[in-house]
């Protein structure tokens, strides 16, 4: 009897490790068990926003949880970025990054966070050129007719940005090194300040994300000259490169990822990147990207990790010939 009891206590202990080991086995798999809080860290109605939004609906319905968008903008997105870096590793919060996150390593001196050691890269979403636009009472229908105006007007001309190491200010002291003009830099809160400047035309030039333009492009408010990538949009030929405007070799553009805490496990990792993919691959999601001038990605961790610190290091070159403003 006794060995009969020992054998009956030892199966039943087995029997508890085995449901245990389930148990563990379910709960793993059980991610995400509540919604998913995706921090922008852009104001609302930016091209950062825009994707996010768009990204978002799609990775809700992959994960049949809800994300939740949450706009944390200021500091050329900092702030945002800060907030992520310092959140529970659970998987449950995730941020959006882009361009700029790589500029402000090489133009702020003492960030709260490390882009390469604070992060875990999760996948790049998309890639998306800059549309150059003005307010139609600027008297230029073509890059061309800007350069012009802008030399008989040195310092004169204002265009406006979402501020310091934004893309949107990259794009043009970039232009505006390759041109050789003096356009006058106004810094905004935001890009959707920046876009509102533009539309008023309070500074009447806007280097900024096709996403938030082409439509009031084709709205004709606002006139659009140039395009940034290396080819013309699809969705809207009519429009020029700045390389064929005669500027052979320019291209600027903004990229968006999804990054995490760095020590989310690599599994929550992993699910992540599959609901990003599944969104991404949605045909109303891909349609959407696509009419506004987004060219899907979706590289693998080690690859989007690989590129972040490519730009770093490509940025830290550009930067170096800039005007910076203090």
């Amino acid at each position: 009897m006794r060995q009969g009891s020992w054998v009956m206590r030892a199966c039943s202990m087995g029997a508890m490790l085995c449901l245990c080991i389930a148990a563990g086995q379910g709960w793993a798999q059980a991610y995400p068990g509540k919604p998913v809080r995706f921090v922008v860290p852009f104001s609302a109605g930016s091209g950062s926003d825009t994707i996010a939004r768009i990204v978002a609906g799609g990775m809700s319905q992959a994960f049949g949880q809800q994300v939740v968008l949450e706009n944390r903008g200021g500091a050329a997105g900092n702030i945002g970025a800060e907030l992520v870096a310092k959140s529970s590793p659970d998987g449950y919060t995730m941020v959006l990054v882009n361009l700029g996150h790589a500029a402000n390593v090489n133009i702020y001196r003492n960030l709260p966070y490390d882009l390469t050691r604070d992060f875990a890269p999760v996948t790049r979403l998309a890639y998306i050129p800059s549309l150059v636009v003005v307010h139609p009472s600027l008297p230029v229908k073509s890059m061309g007719d800007l350069v012009k105006l802008a030399k008989t007007r040195p310092g004169k001309l204002d265009y406006g940005s979402g501020g310091v190491g934004t893309p949107s200010f990259l794009t043009g002291e970039l232009f505006k090194a390759r041109a050789g003009i003096d356009l006058m830099h106004i810094p905004y809160k935001s890009g959707a300040e920046a876009l509102t400047a533009v539309i008023t035309g309070e500074a009447p030039i806007f280097f900024a994300p096709a996403s938030t333009t082409l439509p009031l492009v084709q709205q004709g408010r606002l006139r659009g000259l140039a395009v940034t990538s290396a080819q013309r949009l699809a969705v809207a030929p009519q429009i020029p490169t700045v390389a064929e405007s005669g500027y052979p070799g320019y291209e600027a553009g903004n990229w968006y990822g999804i990054m995490v805490p760095v020590k989310v496990p690599a599994e929550t990792v992993a699910l992540i990147r599959k609901a990003a993919l599944a969104a991404l691959k949605n045909p109303a999601v891909s349609k959407r990207l696509e009419d506004l001038g987004f060219v899907s990605v979706g590289d693998q961790p080690d690859e989007f990790a690989a590129f972040i610190r490519s730009e770093i290091a490509a940025l830290a070159k550009v930067l170096k010939g800039l005007q910076l403003p203090q």
